[in-house]
């Protein structure tokens, strides 16, 4: 039975995500630009760079001086993303919007090839990020699980482990004295299609019905949209995105892992359902062209090349 939510929130991800991956070098200046362009369109969180090591993500380089450059607007939040205390400290330095996350992954071999870590020191690790979050007053709003739906390293995700890894991330949690307010279930990879979808939500709503869920969803083999239109009908309100469909996953274990699902495709297909997304469509198809001509190359979005239909309306 379809349970269409009445308005989404997308968490635009487009400057982290789609910048990390690019081979050529991007100008500090023209991060920003495409940062402002996007809190200007409706937009009311944007992921904006990765304290990461940058030697392993060199084009994150530069994340404390476009963190430091950004001209913030009213009513949106500029968030960041790290993998360790150490990230996070390096945000917190910044004038970015802190809050805690909690993530684990699926897949162990994920997890070693993107974090360094296997579960177990993962696990660990996070338990001395909770500690300093409590310590600091830092609220813990997110938790993601990467891999939920397949690995190129490992293969197959059964949902009874994406269960087994949530259950895990809950503990962690609550030997801290904390909830989880959202919960994102990633397609790290892009093995997903709408009938796994439903089986990783399901299998998790079933267990934990109170838990909001979102969805992490990847392109790579042009089922995103479709995967998007089953997490709607389950009522999925929550979804990262990417302007233009940047991005990709620098750890994926193919050279074919595509940019996470195209925020204002994606905001099409919600508002031409009725489905509330709070985005100026044209401001957003003007971020697209704007990231397409910063990189140098053609995109995957489809709504920068063809329009809303409203010209076509009487």
């Amino acid at each position: 039975m379809s349970d269409l939510p009445r308005r989404v929130h997308l968490h635009e991800e487009g400057p982290r995500e789609g910048f990390q991956i690019e081979a050529g070098p991007i100008a500090s200046a023209d991060k920003v630009r495409l940062i402002e362009a996007l809190a200007e369109s409706g937009l009311e969180e944007v992921q904006c760079v990765s304290f990461v090591n940058p030697e392993r993500v060199p084009g994150m380089a530069d994340a404390e001086l476009v963190a430091r450059s950004i001209r913030k607007r009213d009513g949106v939040r500029y968030s960041g993303l790290w993998l360790n205390l150490r990230g996070m400290q390096r945000a917190m330095r910044t004038q970015l919007d802190i809050e805690g996350t909690i993530g684990t992954s699926a897949s162990e071999a994920f997890s070693v090839r993107n974090n360094g870590k296997g579960l177990a020191a993962l696990r660990e690790a996070q338990r001395e990020t909770l500690a300093f979050c409590v310590d600091h007053g830092i609220a813990v709003t997110r938790g993601i699980v990467t891999t939920a739906f397949g690995c190129n390293l490992e293969g197959v995700i059964a949902p009874a482990t994406v269960v087994e890894r949530v259950a895990q991330m809950l503990d962690t949690m609550a030997e801290f004295g904390l909830r989880l307010p959202i919960l994102r279930l990633a397609d790290t990879v892009g093995w997903a299609q709408p009938n796994a979808i439903a089986a990783v939500v399901g299998a998790v709503r079933e267990r934990w019905p109170e838990l909001r869920l979102g969805l992490h969803l990847h392109d790579t083999r042009g089922t995103a949209m479709a995967n998007a239109l089953m997490g709607l009908q389950m009522g999925i309100d929550t979804f990262d995105s990417a302007c233009a469909g940047l991005g990709g996953c620098p750890f994926a274990g193919h050279t074919g892992a595509a940019g996470n699902i195209c925020t204002e495709d994606l905001a099409f297909m919600c508002e031409e359902m009725g489905i509330e997304t709070g985005v100026d469509l044209d401001a957003l198809i003007g971020c697209a062209q704007l990231a397409e001509e910063i990189v140098g190359h053609p995109l995957p979005g489809k709504l920068m090349r063809a329009g809303t239909l409203g010209r076509f309306r009487h």
